[in-house]
């Protein structure tokens, strides 16, 4: 017996759900569809604006994060 596609589990699925699942269903589905975040473009206004000391802290900040403590386990 062959695997139903996803497409069939899908309906199949959908067509058990009540009409406002099925809505919300749907509503979902079309938002997978729409861009997320926001342009490139519009982030350059803030280009240069963090002072390179407050960079080199947050960069410190990060590096610390990635370190492993082995005797922590």
């Amino acid at each position: 017996m062959a695997t139903p596609s996803i497409k069939e589990q899908l309906l199949n699925e959908f067509e058990k759900l009540s009409p406002e699942q099925q809505q919300q269903t749907l509503d979902f589905a079309r938002s997978l569809k729409r861009p997320r975040g926001v342009p490139a473009r519009s982030l350059l206004k803030y280009a240069g604006r963090i002072q390179p000391d407050d960079i080199k802290r947050m960069e410190e900040a990060i590096e610390d994060c990635e370190k492993i403590d082995l005797n922590e386990w």
